[in-house]
């Protein structure tokens, strides 16, 4: 099984609503898959649902059937962390960075640039980079970090050299 990104409008639901419709996704994916983490943007009304299956389009499937949209979903790689990890510590992010990836770059040179890059993170200490996922289509990667403020989320973004096309405050809930 694969990972998926599945964006999902949130059209005004409440914390509760979201809450009981990822549950409801929970089941619906059942045996076929898990969902992993759910990040709530909250500048941008929507959910980042980060699941494990067998398809994309089982995926959508399972979110239709509880009641909820999808935006898209895509297959992505888990960068800068190991899923178990992540499992444990998907509450410690506050921000998410969307990166509209450019047209050419390869996940390779992706990865290498990633692997240059990563160490001047150390220059701020206040934040901590806690994992990407990297849509396999080459379309773009989210990143998330655990920051006092979005200025050194910025701060941190300019010293890795990479841009930020979208810059939300998250929440976790459910799974």
């Amino acid at each position: 099984m694969a990972l998926y990104l599945a964006e999902i409008p949130l059209e005004g639901r409440g914390e509760r609503e979201v809450v009981e419709a990822l549950d409801a996704l929970a089941g619906a994916l059942g045996g076929d898959g898990e969902i992993i983490e759910v990040q709530v943007g909250l500048e941008a009304g929507r959910a980042f649902v980060i699941a494990r299956a067998k398809s994309a389009a089982r995926v959508e499937e399972a979110s239709q059937a509880a009641g909820l949209a999808v935006h898209e979903a895509k297959e992505v790689l888990l960068v800068g962390a190991e899923l178990d990890e992540v499992k444990q510590r998907a509450g410690d992010a506050n921000y998410l960075v969307e990166w509209n990836l450019p047209a050419g770059l390869t996940m390779e040179q992706y990865l290498t640039r990633k692997k240059e890059k990563s160490a001047r993170y150390a220059e701020v200490p206040e934040i901590s980079f806690e994992r990407t996922y990297v849509c396999v289509d080459m379309s773009k990667c989210l990143c998330f970090y655990e920051s006092p403020d979005e200025e050194l989320v910025k701060k941190a973004r300019a010293l890795v050299e990479a841009p930020i096309d979208s810059l939300t405050t998250i929440k976790r809930v459910g799974a």
